[in-house]
């Protein structure tokens, strides 16, 4: 009985690490709309950089888009365009891959 209760504790010591293990960085493309000043992607720049689990993010304001690199455990690719949303500024996703037909 003592073995087993060892072995079961055993392996959760193994596998409890394996949750942060999981957690991966990402990097979206996001298309922000209503970028209409130079000065506007430091306003996006800054609502995205309060966002928790958002590791950089680089705004342009010449091809209307932010680069952001978030960890996936922490954030997701929908509460960032909420944010960017609720700066004024709303944003989607662009697709990296075409469109299967």
């Amino acid at each position: 009985m003592n073995t087993r209760i060892l072995a079961v504790l055993g392996l959760g010591t193994v596998l409890l690490p394996a949750g942060t293990a999981l957690a991966a960085e990402r990097t979206v493309t996001l298309a922000v709309d209503n970028m209409y000043c130079s000065a506007c992607p430091y306003t996006v720049k800054q609502s995205l950089a309060k966002v928790a689990g958002v590791n950089e993010a680089a705004v342009s304001y010449e091809k209307k888009t932010a680069i952001v690199s978030y960890d996936d455990q922490k954030t997701t690719v929908a509460a960032l365009t909420v944010t960017t949303t609720h700066a004024g500024y709303p944003s989607h996703p662009i697709d990296a891959a075409p469109a299967a037909k």
